[in-house]
């Protein structure tokens, strides 16, 4: 093992659960996406046990819609293990505007960023927390394939160190390509770009567009391939699909606790 690598381990997440998830239908007309069942517990929970399992302690979690709801859920975080706080996106104004409320709690130390809706192989976690560990930088994000990726985040890449992205391409060539994951570890140089970047042609503040912002300077943004389990729940198909393969053949049977 490097030497320094312990230091360097991430022990804070900003978790975005402020989604309204209105792909999801009557699924959410009553109940937040973060808190769909999945073979025998909240979504978002998985993803707190997948975080955990990375070496993280403490998370924030931005909420918004039937915010209260994952509030009186997880309460302190104490049954998992972990150490949990709340902020609330007032609006739905972009990832970027919500990621910004975890500047305070995350300080200057990196943190995990994952979005409230993916579930995905704990190894990825753990993978993403291992490359940084061994290098910090300014980010390391999981990336995973995709048939078509105009329907996410398009990453380009020299080897591992990613050269561009771009929200919802306009692509005339191949589909086939990687995605955005929504599991990423920042240092501190992405707050300051998030803090002065204007909207988006959508009128949200991006954290697509900050991550681009960021690789334009010249800081080194590294991917992780995520080529195990990955959906992002973000349709009825989709949520019977994780239900019926996440209780039964993906590989993630540990002693989660």
């Amino acid at each position: 093992m490097p030497v320094g690598i312990d230091a360097n381990r991430v022990r804070r997440a900003v978790v975005l659960a402020a989604g309204r998830g209105t792909r999801l239908g009557h699924h959410t007309a009553a109940c937040p996406k973060p808190l769909l069942d999945v073979a025998g517990r909240p979504l978002l929970e998985w993803i707190l046990l997948g975080l955990r399992g990375a070496g993280v302690a403490e998370a924030i979690i931005v909420i918004g819609y039937l915010g209260e709801q994952i509030r009186e859920r997880f309460a302190d975080g104490a049954p998992l293990g972990l150490r949990l706080a709340y902020a609330v996106q007032e609006k739905p104004n972009g990832t970027g505007a919500a990621f910004l409320l975890g500047r305070e709690f995350a300080g200057t130390e990196p943190v995990f960023m994952s979005f409230g809706d993916i579930l995905t192989d704990f190894g990825h976690y753990a993978a993403v927390a291992d490359d940084y560990a061994a290098s910090p930088c300014a980010a390391v994000m999981g990336i995973n394939p995709m048939e078509d990726v105009r329907a996410g985040a398009s990453v380009v890449r020299e080897g591992r160190r990613v050269i561009g992205i771009v929200e919802k391409p306009d692509r005339r060539g191949p589909l086939r390509g990687w995605n955005q994951a929504g599991v990423s570890i920042f240092g501190p140089q992405i707050w300051p770009i998030l803090a002065n970047q204007g909207p988006s042609a959508r009128g949200e503040i991006e954290l697509t567009e900050g991550l681009a912002a960021m690789i334009a300077q010249g800081e080194t943004v590294r991917a992780v391939e995520f080529n195990g389990y990955w959906s992002d729940i973000g349709t009825p198909d989709a949520l019977d699909e994780a239900r019926v393969r996440w209780g039964s053949d993906c590989a993630i049977k540990e002693d989660v606790g």
